[in-house]
C-alpha cells in the first residue's frame, strides 16, 4: 500500500512537471513548429512605420521589450484568406501585451483592405502600406510572409507562406516565447 502511494505522489510530481510552462528558453531549445524558420543569425528589423485605416501611425521600435509578430498580406491572396481568421483565434489566445501583432497590407487601398478584414478577421486592424516599400524593405518572399521578432529587436523566425497560427502546436510555442506559459 505504501508503495501505491509512493507510485502516485511520483506520477502526480511527473505530470505537473510537465504541465509547467515552457518558458522562451524551453520552446526555442525544442525549436519552432513545422513551417516556422530560424533566422540565424537573427537580424535587426527593419524600420517599419505606417498608418492605419483611421490614420493612426504605428513606429515598430515602439515596440522593443516585447515579441512582435508581423505578417504581410493582401486581400487577394488565397493563403492570406486562410489564414487570417486564424490570426483573429491566436489573438483572442496570447494577449497583446505578451506578443504585438502587426498586420501589414501589402499595396492595396483602404476599401479593399476594410471590405476583407470586414468578413474574415472584424477584430484585427492592419497598417496599410499602400505602395509596398515597407514590405520591400522586409522582404518576405511572398504573401503572407511572417516575422517574429524579439524583445530586443531582432528577426528571429519567419514563416512563409499560410498557415494555422491557432493549432496547438504554433499556441504552444508562442506561450513559451512570450512566458506565457501553456
Amino acid at each position: 500500500m505504501r508503495t501505491g502511494l509512493n507510485r502516485r505522489a511520483w506520477l502526480a510530481a511527473a505530470v505537473l512537471a510537465l504541465l509547467a510552462p515552457a518558458g522562451a528558453q524551453a520552446a526555442e531549445e525544442t525549436g519552432p513548429p513545422p513551417g516556422l524558420l530560424v533566422v540565424d543569425p537573427p537580424r535587426p528589423a527593419p524600420a517599419l512605420v505606417l498608418a492605419d485605416m483611421d490614420g493612426k501611425t504605428l513606429d515598430i521600435a515602439g515596440l522593443r521589450g516585447r515579441w512582435v509578430l508581423v505578417h504581410f498580406w493582401a486581400s487577394w491572396c488565397g493563403p492570406c484568406r486562410f489564414e487570417m481568421p486564424t490570426l483573429q483565434k491566436m489573438r483572442q489566445q496570447i494577449p497583446e501585451e505578451r506578443l504585438a501583432m502587426v498586420l501589414v497590407n501589402t499595396a492595396e487601398d483602404e476599401e479593399a483592405v476594410f471590405a476583407f478584414l470586414a468578413v474574415t478577421a472584424p477584430d484585427l486592424e492592419s497598417l496599410l502600406d499602400p505602395d509596398g516599400s515597407a514590405t520591400g524593405r522586409w522582404s518576405p518572399r511572398g504573401l503572407p510572409g511572417s516575422f517574429l521578432v524579439d524583445p530586443a529587436g531582432r528577426i528571429r523566425y519567419q514563416a512563409l507562406g499560410g498557415r494555422s497560427w491557432d493549432s496547438a502546436a504554433f499556441l504552444a510555442f508562442l506561450r513559451g516565447l512570450t512566458g506565457q506559459g501553456a
